[in-house]
């Protein structure tokens, strides 16, 4: 039986790409709604069709990771798309995303947008060069820049993308500079919520430099659902670099005495904030209340 990738999902149907480039439209069988398997956009399949409208996926083929919010699997890196301005920039919203992509073992490649709305903002560059400091990709953007936000292309070239952050940020206007037969539908912000109006519907992964892209839909809180407390500090890589000189093996960075990670934070070495931010993550899972 033949291979596929499912690109799209909505109401039901899986698009499932083919590897001679043919979108073939199906079903999932009933036995995976009984054994609790749900099909995801990025998923490899076995599927069997007669036709193009008519097929039925027989088998869902292994994962290597998968996202509960966008519901997406296999994929290699996520584009976290954060606006200079409207909505203003949150350090606090970019580590918690940044904490749930290295949790599933997802590269980031930071993108900042709407820099043209910004005349001078220091502390913005600041930031930018911060995560660049730890080890993350970071691209200043604006949509007036066409070319200059065609530097993304090449980070795209055969990897399976996701492209996630708040409503209104800029996401699909992105990839209507990259793709602009797409057309895809931007709102503006609201004014009296803050934030942009929810103008994508679904998960779909659109082919762009040889590589796929997903157009999720847009969101604005991310909950530590699957996480541990105590694995929350492998998601902050310079806790890690500096977690090999504290003195207890395993130390949480919070109440251990001879804590490199804190020491740091006291020298200044780690942004004080993205300390805080930890802290209260590690918090927010211990107090979550346990799913039966």
């Amino acid at each position: 039986m033949p291979e596929g990738k499912i690109v799209k999902a909505l109401s039901g149907f899986y698009y499932v790409l083919t590897t001679n480039g043919k979108i073939t439209q199906c079903r999932g069988r009933g036995v995976f709604r009984k054994n609790k398997i749900t099909p995801l956009v990025g998923d490899s399949v076995v599927f069997q069709a007669e036709n193009d409208l008519e097929g039925y996926i027989m088998d869902v083929l292994p994962r290597k990771n998968e996202l509960v919010r966008p519901p997406i699997a296999n994929i290699d890196q996520a584009i976290l798309v954060f606006s200079a301005m409207e909505p203003e920039f949150s350090t606090v919203l970019l580590d918690r995303f940044l904490v749930l992509i290295e949790s599933k073992d997802v590269s980031p490649l930071i993108c900042i947008s709407k820099m043209d709305l910004l005349d001078e903002d220091a502390n913005l560059l600041a930031f930018a060069d911060y995560y660049r400091s730890i080890g993350y990709e970071v691209l200043l953007t604006s949509t007036k820049e066409p070319e200059q936000l065609k530097e993304i292309l090449p980070y795209m070239k055969n990897k399976t993308s996701v492209i996630a952050g708040q409503s209104g940020v800029g996401k699909s206007s992105l990839l209507n500079v990259l793709r602009p037969e797409l057309e895809l539908k931007t709102d503006n912000i609201s004014s009296h919520l803050g934030r942009g109006k929810h103008t994508t519907r679904h998960v779909e992964l659109i082919e762009i430099n040889h590589g796929f892209v997903a157009d999720t839909p847009g969101f604005s809180s991310l909950e530590f659902l699957e996480m541990e407390a105590e694995n929350v500090k492998d998601c902050f890589p310079e806790f890690v670099e500096k977690s090999h000189d504290c003195k207890f093996r395993g130390c949480t960075h919070l109440k251990e005495p001879k804590c490199a990670v804190k020491e740091a934070v006291e020298n200044e070495e780690i942004a004080s904030y993205r300390y805080k931010h930890y802290v209260s993550f590690v918090e927010e899972i211990k107090d979550r209340k346990p799913r039966y």
